[in-house]
């Protein structure tokens, strides 16, 4: 006997934090049998009007990683006081590692969590309209993709959205930031890993996302690279930051994409950091790199740094 999936009610009271900052922690968006019920949390500033939203994605080679954290490089309260300073709502995600389920499971979850979002939106105190994505690495990935595949009634592209969680409510976004992301799958599957920092022997999160090689899955490694959809009508406005000493994720991986959306007439900004490693190691100071990301979004998104303590 099978049981109805589970209704995506609204979230819970929020708890208030300093400020006004209101917190909605362990919201559940997406529930699938036989997976763990995927969360995220949102920090919403105090505001008498709805105020825009950004939808952090974790890295991890989608293999690992938790909404709750940043990497390592990034301090948890730089990254949530430099959004809500610019009065931004931040609401960071969890999604389907590649060992649990291969592509596309992860876009359907961060698809399935902007459709909530987007749903609740007047529950969290969020502009519906305003919605724009950053991730890092795998999560730089994954909001690249959210960018660029379009629910345009195709069958193709209903493959991509997904049918998780909320379906009837859009999952487009009007700004993406990727950091140091994968953009075309196919060419990292021969790429070099550096070794794990642990000794441990680690899966290929290549061939762990696709489920296979590429020469198993040369169609799905095709669907997973971001740069297959940069040429997509009016794709929203990206800002791509990588270091060039990337061992993990080529910088080359950020320029084929820069190249294909300005080719395709969008508006893009590639912005190198100079000797950094993955994570931006080798850095002294991220908060410059954390700061333009966040400008970048206010932005794109129309937010009000005046809403900090406007009750």
């Amino acid at each position: 006997m099978g049981w109805p999936p589970p209704p995506f009610l609204a979230p819970a009271p929020p708890l208030v934090r300093q400020g006004g900052v209101r917190s909605f922690e362990g919201v559940t968006y997406a529930s699938t049998p036989g997976y763990r019920p995927r969360l995220l949390d949102a920090h919403v500033p105090a505001s008498e009007h709805p105020v825009p939203a950004v939808v952090w994605i974790h890295g991890g080679g989608w293999l690992e990683g938790d909404r709750r954290f940043p990497p390592p490089t990034v301090p948890v309260e730089l990254l949530h006081g430099m959004v809500l300073g610019a009065g931004l709502a931040l609401v960071t995600i969890d999604y389907r590692h590649s060992l649990e389920a291969p592509f596309p499971a992860q876009l359907h979850d961060v698809k399935a969590a902007i459709r909530y979002v987007r749903r609740f939106a007047a529950d969290l105190g969020i502009d519906k309209d305003r919605i724009g994505v950053w991730g890092e690495s795998a999560g730089g990935h994954l909001a690249a993709l959210a960018g660029l595949v379009r629910a345009d009634g195709s069958e193709a592209a209903a493959a991509l959205e997904g049918a998780e969680g909320v379906r009837d409510e859009d999952s487009a976004v009007r700004a993406v930031v990727d950091w140091y992301g994968v953009t075309d799958v196919g060419p990292l599957l021969s790429h070099a890993l550096p070794p794990s920092p642990s000794g441990a022997e680690y899966p290929n999160p290549f061939t762990a996302l696709l489920g296979g090689t590429t020469e198993q899955h040369p169609e799905l490694a095709r669907a997973a690279s971001p740069v297959t959809y940069a040429g997509t009508a009016s794709p929203p406005p990206f800002l791509l930051i990588h270091g060039t000493a990337d061992g993990l994720v080529p910088y080359s991986q950020s320029e084929v994409l820069a190249e294909a959306l300005e080719r395709a007439g969008g508006q893009v900004t590639l912005q190198p950091v100079e000797g950094a490693d993955h994570i931006f190691l080798g850095t002294p100071d991220v908060t410059p790199i954390v700061s333009e990301s966040v400008a970048f979004l206010a932005r794109h998104l129309g937010a009000d740094p005046g809403v900090i303590g406007r009750r």
